[in-house]
C-alpha cells in the first residue's frame, strides 16, 4: 500500500456523511482510507459499514484523545509506506493527494509535508462552502516564535489572510497541522508517534520539532489544498482546549528546547515563556474570565506534574526570531508582510 489516509473519529456521523465519499472518490488504488473510531455512539460504524465496505475499519473502543488515538490506530497499519492523517471535517479536492506523494518521492529527506488549508464556511443553504482564505488550524504551514508561540503563514494569532498565491511556493516549514499532515511511516515508527500524553493540541507541533531533531525535513505542499471546518471536536473558545495549549505547550519546550539551543539557554527561555502565561492569567483576571485562570491554574500544575525525558537532538533545529505577540501588536495588518520579508532573508 502507498498511502493509508486515516481519520480519527469520535461522534462526527454528520461530517463522515458529508466528507468521506469525497476522500473515496480521490484516492489511487494503491491508497485506502481508514477510519480509527473512538467509541462513537452516534452510528458512524453502523453508516461506514453499510455504506462503504470498502473503508477499513479501525474500532478503538474508548476516545484516547488525538495523540493516543492516531498512535493505537497507526499501530495496527504495517504495509503503508505513507500515514496522512486526516481530520473528519475536512473536504478534499480532485487531486489533492498525489502532490503530497510526488513531494515525498522526490525528496527523500522530508519527513511530514502537508497542504495548505482553506477554510470551509457554512451556505445559506445549510451545506459547506470553500473559501479563498486560510484557516485557522494550519493555513500554509506553521511556524514557532522566539518564546515558542505557534503561528501560521496566512494565519497569526485570530487574524487570517486571504489566499491570493503569496504562498504558492513549496516551503521548509517548522510544523504541519495535525487536521491534514503526511509522514512517512518509518519516521513515525522511529520517533514512536504522536506523545500520548498531550491528548490533544500542540501534539503534531512536538512530532514535528522532534522529527527535524532527527534530521529530518518539514514541507509545506501549496499545490495540494484542502478545505477546514476547524473547532469539531472542542469550541475555540473552551477552558478545556486552553488548558491543553497552555499545558502541551510547556512540555513541548521542555522536551525540545534543550536540544535546540542549549539547556542553559532554554531554561532562561522557559522562564521567560513562564512569566509570559502568568501574565496572560492576569489579564483573564482582570476580564474577569474566571473559567480561563482556572484553566491556565490548571495547565501550569501539570506541566509542573510531568517527567520530562527531553529530545535528543541530532541535526541543528532553526528557531525564528520572532516575538509574534509584539509583531501583531505593533504592526496590525502588515505583520504578514513583516513575516513574509523576514522569512525570505532568513
Amino acid at each position: 500500500m502507498r498511502t493509508a489516509v486515516v481519520i480519527l473519529n469520535w461522534n462526527n456521523l454528520d461530517y463522515l456523511r458529508r466528507f468521506v465519499p469525497g476522500v473515496l472518490a480521490s484516492l489511487a488504488p494503491e491508497d485506502k482510507l481508514y477510519v480509527a473510531d473512538s467509541g462513537s455512539e452516534d452510528g458512524s460504524l453502523n453508516y461506514l459499514s453499510g455504506t462503504h465496505p470498502e473503508v477499513g475499519i479501525i474500532p478503538l473502543g474508548k476516545n484516547y484523545g488525538f495523540a493516543e488515538g492516531y498512535d493505537r490506530a497507526l499501530s495496527t497499519i504495517k504495509d503503508s509506506e505513507y500515514y496522512l492523517l486526516l481530520n473528519s471535517d475536512i473536504e478534499v479536492g480532485e487531486g489533492w493527494l498525489e502532490p503530497l506523494v510526488k513531494w515525498m518521492e522526490s525528496h527523500p529527506r522530508c519527513g511530514v509535508c502537508g497542504p495548505k488549508l482553506h477554510a470551509l464556511n457554512r451556505a445559506e443553504d445549510g451545506g459547506w462552502q470553500r473559501a479563498d482564505r486560510f484557516e485557522y488550524a494550519g493555513a500554509a504551514g506553521g511556524w514557532l516564535d522566539h518564546y515558542g508561540f505557534p503561528y501560521c503563514r496566512g494565519r497569526v494569532l485570530q487574524s487570517v489572510e486571504p489566499d491570493y498565491g503569496q504562498y504558492d511556493t513549496p516551503a521548509k516549514v517548522f510544523w504541519i497541522t495535525g487536521a491534514c499532515l503526511m509522514v512517512r511511516s518509518k519516521v513515525w515508527n522511529e520517533l514512536g508517534g504522536l506523545d500520548g500524553e498531550f491528548f490533544a493540541h500542540m501534539e503534531e507541533i512536538d512530532f514535528c520539532w522532534r522529527a527535524q531533531l532527527a534530521g529530518f525535513e518539514v514541507w509545506t505542499v501549496p499545490q495540494s489544498v484542502v478545505w477546514h471546518i476547524g473547532g469539531g471536536t472542542l469550541a475555540p473558545a473552551s477552558p478545556l482546549k486552553l488548558k491543553l495549549n497552555y499545558r502541551n505547550s510547556m512540555w513541548m519546550l521542555r522536551k525540545n528546547l534543550p536540544a535546540t539551543i542549549g539547556p542553559r539557554k532554554a531554561r532562561c527561555r522557559i522562564a521567560s515563556r513562564k512569566i509570559i502565561d502568568f501574565g496572560t492569567q492576569v489579564a483573564y483576571l482582570l476580564q474577569g474570565k474566571l473559567s480561563y485562570v482556572k484553566a491556565v491554574s490548571r495547565a501550569r500544575k501539570e506541566a509542573r506534574a510531568r517527567k520530562i525525558v527531553p529530545t535528543d537532538g541530532k541535526a541543528p533545529v532553526a528557531l525564528t526570531k520572532v516575538r509574534i505577540i509584539a509583531a501583531w501588536a505593533f504592526k496590525g495588518k502588515k505583520v504578514f508582510e513583516y513575516l513574509r520579508k523576514y522569512e525570505s532573508s532568513n
